[in-house]
């Protein structure tokens, strides 16, 4: 064999060694043991804010209350509540904590278009207004990561309105043959702007766009001049997630081809390689069994609660559904001259679940849903991977560094979703048993 031939297939096959070595996905363990679990119960945890000292705030928006817990979880304070319990009022919608200066930490109230400053006992020191009252609602979402860069910027993702906060109407006819006026909803967009505006200037300006869970809308009317307006959803949306990590760096994390945009404190920009994933071609067969599999899933859940169609669009399984029927011909449900808001129709309406047929499911199942991403303490960005392969346990979380790296994958355990990171390696996991969940703390390792 030539001696010229032979180098350069050996250089080849050293580099395709190197290639597939670089793409191997490493091996999962298993996240450290739970050392810490409160015995108070929780209807659902949206984040957790925890402190240099071990205590950790926590925010239920199902019961309209923040709590302040020991290190041990044993013991907790009211910081927020809708009661008379304390004087800080939690508002009728849900709020967001957000991380600020030490261990103080801000709870936005969209209800009040203000921010409460909690400091590091968990008392109120101040109230501040929104810097833009329009973002209210975005910044005090259920979904996303509002941050504060420490530089006197908040950064949130930006939302769609109806017209405004709550300001889109239903307007029902008067009396029997009266005809509904069917609202004129735009088609919500599927990527929204991730911002940061000063909280001193009130300047906003752009970081960067992520792709969000497209919703569709279907409106149908009846021989009585009633409608009804439900939306499709998409249980299995192709989108992008984004944090900000502990040095104040986002993370654009990409759905399509799952890598990571980087957006440095200096402001310069980077992508990072592809990180190597199992990725799981979908079928004609398989879409529609999955869209089959998700159908039972609602199903079992039984009573699905009010849905609120004024807030930011976005969630877990491809953003919210919305169901509302209105009927103006003086039947069942007929409210003479009646005007309300889409968000009191949604809640006197009974929510029903309809999804995208099964073919417009993408081809490749993504490796991430809505909310999937958290930042732990030491840099790192940690994404709840959807499984493509029967894996016996609980979720698995793939760790990428700052160089957009995947290092670890961390599998923790059977219904446990990450709320958040606290220092010396501390994680909180939100335990879910049926109706009710508990917080729990781990150790990372």
């Amino acid at each position: 064999m030539n001696r010229q031939f032979l180098t350069a297939a050996l250089l080849v096959s050293a580099a395709t060694a190197s290639i597939a070595t670089a793409q191997q996905r490493p091996p999962i363990r298993q996240l450290g043991a739970i050392t810490a679990k409160s015995a108070e119960q929780f209807t659902m945890v949206t984040n957790i804010r925890a402190l240099s000292n071990g205590a950790v705030l926590v925010n239920e928006p199902g019961a309209r209350r923040v709590l302040l817990f020991d290190p041990q979880l044993s013991k907790f304070t009211v910081v927020a509540d809708s009661t008379s319990a304390t004087a800080n009022a939690y508002g009728v919608r849900p709020g967001s904590l957000i991380a600020y200066r030490g261990d103080s930490s801000i709870f936005v109230d969209p209800n009040s278009v203000s921010m409460l400053i909690i400091d590091p006992a968990g008392k109120v020191s101040r109230v501040v207004a929104i810097p833009r009252a329009e973002d209210a609602n975005t910044m005090g979402s259920l979904v996303g990561n509002t941050a504060y860069d420490g530089k006197g910027n908040l950064i949130y993702r930006s939302g769609f309105r109806f017209g405004g906060p709550g300001q889109q109407r239903i307007i029902t006819g008067g009396g029997a043959g009266g005809a509904a006026r069917i609202p004129q909803i735009p088609e919500p967009p599927d990527s929204a702007f991730v911002v940061r505006v000063n909280l001193a200037t009130r300047k906003l300006d752009t970081l960067g766009v992520i792709k969000t869970p497209k919703i569709k809308m279907e409106v149908k009317t009846d021989e009585n001049g009633g409608f009804s307006m439900t939306s499709l959803v998409n249980p299995l949306p192709v989108i992008d997630e984004w944090v900000m990590t502990s040095d104040g760096a986002i993370a654009f994390v990409r759905g399509r081809d799952y890598h990571v945009d980087w957006v440095n404190p200096d402001g310069t920009k980077v992508s990072s390689a592809k990180i190597p994933f199992e990725w799981q071609r979908l079928t004609d067969e398989d879409k529609v069994a999955f869209i089959d599999s998700v159908k039972a899933a609602r199903e079992r859940q039984g009573n699905l609660g009010a849905v609120n169609v004024t807030g930011p669009l976005g969630g877990g399984g491809g953003g919210p559904n919305i169901s509302i029927n209105v009927n103006p011909g003086g039947g069942p449900g007929a409210r003479e001259g009646a005007t309300r808001t889409l968000a009191q129709a949604a809640q006197a309406a009974q929510a029903q679940f309809n999804f995208i047929p099964p073919n417009e499911l993408p081809d490749y199942k993504p490796p991430f849903f809505a909310g999937a991403v958290r930042a732990d303490m030491e840099g790192n960005v940690w994404v709840r991977t959807i499984p493509t392969a029967a894996i016996a346990g609980g979720p698995v979380y793939d760790v990428i560094n700052r160089k957009g790296e995947l290092v670890e994958r961390v599998q923790i355990p059977v219904g446990r979703t990450i709320a958040g990171f606290g220092p010396n390696g501390a994680v909180y996991l939100v335990n879910r048993e049926g109706t009710t969940a508990t917080l729990e703390k781990a150790s990372v390792r």
